[in-house]
């Protein structure tokens, strides 16, 4: 198994439970790592034959952008599900974190893995 990643990947997004959340545009930071086999693409180096990273993190500032979820955990939970189903990913760890959510930390969230991990 080889892991694709795309680390602090930062996208402004309507999200949180309380009134103001909802009022205003919060920076929700993303930690992605997706399995894939990159052997094929190494041999022929071409990018139709690897997980196209550009694709994957356009497709998310997409999906979130528009997005208005009161938590993070449904938030997580939908961007693995297009990560698995329309980029053919079998396994995804992502870690969703939504910086000044609780005083005095620098940062809270979530980290969920999804699919089933190659071995």
């Amino acid at each position: 198994m080889d892991i694709i990643y795309i680390n602090d990947l930062k996208i402004e997004t309507i999200i949180g439970v309380f009134d103001w959340e909802r009022q205003i545009k919060q920076t929700v930071i993303f930690d992605l790592e997706m399995a894939t086999d990159i052997r094929q693409a190494a041999e022929t180096d071409k990018l139709e034959d690897t997980l196209n990273y550009k694709a994957v993190a356009k497709r998310l500032i997409d999906f979130v952008g528009h997005s208005e979820f009161k938590l993070v955990e449904t938030l997580a939970e939908r961007m693995a599900e297009i990560i698995l189903t329309e980029f053919a990913v079998p396994w995804v760890r992502l870690r969703v974190n939504k910086q000044g959510a609780v005083r005095h930390a620098k940062d809270v969230g979530v980290i969920i893995e999804r699919g089933v991990k190659p071995s």
